[in-house]
């Protein structure tokens, strides 16, 4: 199967692959843009002297032609990206009809030959490399973790001579099972990329069969080795607007790999609550996946925090609550992310020095003041305005039917609503839905909610909080904690980079990890979870 230009999420099976390849520069790491660059700069230089040669050659006017620039969109990506380094070098220059001597390897930099260009290359690169560092993409060393933990294998592979640094500088060196890169490859004499070679030495290194493998690779040539050596799932990562040509040779073409999902049940079975363990008996099992990371806490409020309660304005937490979060919001990020008004849950959660994401994060602020509201929602006030005032007078004569207004939604409580006049609520709500169609109806605990009908949630609110605050990265564990169907979409956001932990007994289907009884529990598992920050910070 071979996807088009769209990018999709992908999803495998673990009872069908055993092992995972994957390239380093541009999946693993973002020193790929560090690559780009150099071979810009060598190439500049390369192709400006040339041209100067030229005019000098032509005489005092020259011959009219123009200096062309090395692009890396689309000359980086199609000749270069993933080979090895003087392949890339030949390849550039047979691109542009250049032909230089081949050199030695020993070649000075500055000297024009395919060797000595290559050098000049990697000289560039180690500057960068050791001026900015490399860093690596959080997603992919969760997906990493995610495989490690479910006992899949996974090996790294890198056309570059420079791999073993550029894992050190990204500090996830040790995250792999084998390793094969550019000195590996000149030992044993194999061809670089789109030659197959160096994935199936990964996999020998594995003992797996290509066909039981999973290939990852950004580039090019990488796609097209992984479809050659007979690979059983090729994932193309669309790193520089390429996803037509990767989808030539991939099987999925993906934006990013927080969009790969691993199925670790088998097939037809989902995950329920009765499957997940205990957060607090398996907090050793936590606590390990902080190792050397710091964690960034979510947390719901109505029923995660505080008990559900007869009317939604008495929900407030207790002191003890109240303290636990605050001690453990100054030993790390915490927030509380609700579909209540960020004014509102503020103001019943009392906790100092706290990130709120009010209206399921359409609405945030932080401790020190700043604030973030998403400016999508503000089209849609003159729908709700509509769909309240509607709401009020319908449902004002059936007893015990609520209408909340928060700023971005309205919720309909019907808890307090006679068994036999519940339906008339939903009835109410779908005709009121039907009025305004700019919106959509979500559901939870006896509450239907009226929300702008825009991709948004839990989930995207909790993604985008990560990246404002410069947490989505391998350095940050995020935890989500909540009890409602709404959650759900926030522990699906996680799968594969953080932990979900679900409140309550009701049985059913979950995204989340684990698992906590009660607020009570919660506030166990927040306390725990200080201390232990607080011992390792000693």
């Amino acid at each position: 199967m071979s996807l088009q230009a769209d990018t999709n999420p992908v999803s495998f099976s673990l009872q069908d692959y055993q092992a995972v390849v994957l390239d380093l520069d541009g999946v693993i790491t973002r020193s790929q843009d560090l690559h780009a660059r150099a071979w810009k700069r060598a190439f500049d230089e390369f192709l400006h002297a040339r041209w100067q040669q030229k005019q000098e050659q032509a005489g005092e006017h020259g011959d009219g032609a123009r200096f062309g620039p090395f692009r890396i969109d689309p000359e980086y990506f199609r000749h270069v990206d993933g080979k090895p380094r003087y392949d890339g070098v030949r390849d550039f220059l047979k691109s542009r009809g250049i032909e230089l001597p081949e050199g030695s390897s020993d070649d000075d930099p500055d000297r024009e030959t395919v060797r000595g260009l290559g050098n000049r290359k990697n000289r560039y690169f180690q500057q960068q490399l050791e001026e900015k560092g490399a860093k690596s993409y959080g997603s992919t060393v969760a997906l990493i973790e995610h495989l490690k933990q479910a006992g899949i294998r996974t090996a790294i592979i890198s056309a570059s001579k420079n791999a073993r640094k550029v894992l050190a500088a990204a500090g996830v060196a040790d995250l792999f099972d084998a390793r094969v890169d550019g000195l590996d490859a000149q030992e044993q004499g194999l061809s670089g990329k789109p030659a197959p070679d160096v994935f199936l030495a990964a996999a020998g290194q594995l003992g797996v069969e290509p066909e039981r493998a999973v290939v990852v690779e950004d580039a090019q040539s990488g796609v097209e080795a992984g479809r050659r050596g007979n690979f059983g799932l090729v994932i193309a990562v669309n790193r520089g607007d390429q996803a037509a040509e990767l989808a030539r040779f991939a099987d999925v073409v993906v934006d990013d790999l927080a969009e790969v999902e691993v199925e670790t049940n088998p097939a037809g079975e989902g995950k329920t609550t009765d499957d997940l363990p205990s957060a607090l008996d398996r907090f050793n099992d936590v606590a390990a996946r902080l190792e050397h990371r710091q964690p960034a806490v979510f947390l719901d409020y109505d029923g995660t925090l505080t008990p559900i309660v007869e009317r939604p304005e008495d929900a407030k937490i207790s002191a003890e609550m109240r303290q636990t979060v605050e001690d453990l919001g100054r030993l790390g990020t915490v927030a509380i992310v609700s579909g209540r008004d960020r004014r509102d849950v503020q103001e019943l959660a009392g906790v100092a020095d706290i990130y709120y994401a009010g209206s399921h994060g359409f609405d945030i602020a932080g401790p020190g003041g700043e604030q973030m509201e998403l400016q999508q929602g503000t089209d849609y006030l003159p729908a709700l305005d509509r769909a309240e005032q509607a709401l009020r007078d319908r449902l004002a004569a059936i007893e015990g039917a609520q209408v909340e207004r928060k700023k971005f939604a309205i919720a309909v409580h019907f808890r307090r609503v006679a068994d036999n006049r519940q339906e008339d609520v939903e009835q109410t709500v779908d005709a009121v839905l039907e009025e305004n169609r700019e919106l959509r109806k979500t559901g939870g605990k006896k509450i239907f909610e009226l929300r702008p009908d825009i991709d948004w949630d839990k989930g995207t609110a909790l993604l985008r909080i990560l990246a404002e605050l410069d947490l989505d990265n391998a350095e940050v564990t995020p935890f989500y904690v909540g009890d409602d169907v709404t959650d759900e979409d926030a522990f699906r956001a996680l799968r594969q980079r953080g932990i979900g932990i679900r409140v309550g007994e009701e049985a059913g289907a979950t995204e989340a990890s684990y698992q906590l009884a009660d607020p009570e529990e919660v506030r166990c598992f927040l306390e725990r979870l200080g201390e232990w920050l607080d011992r390792r910070q000693q």
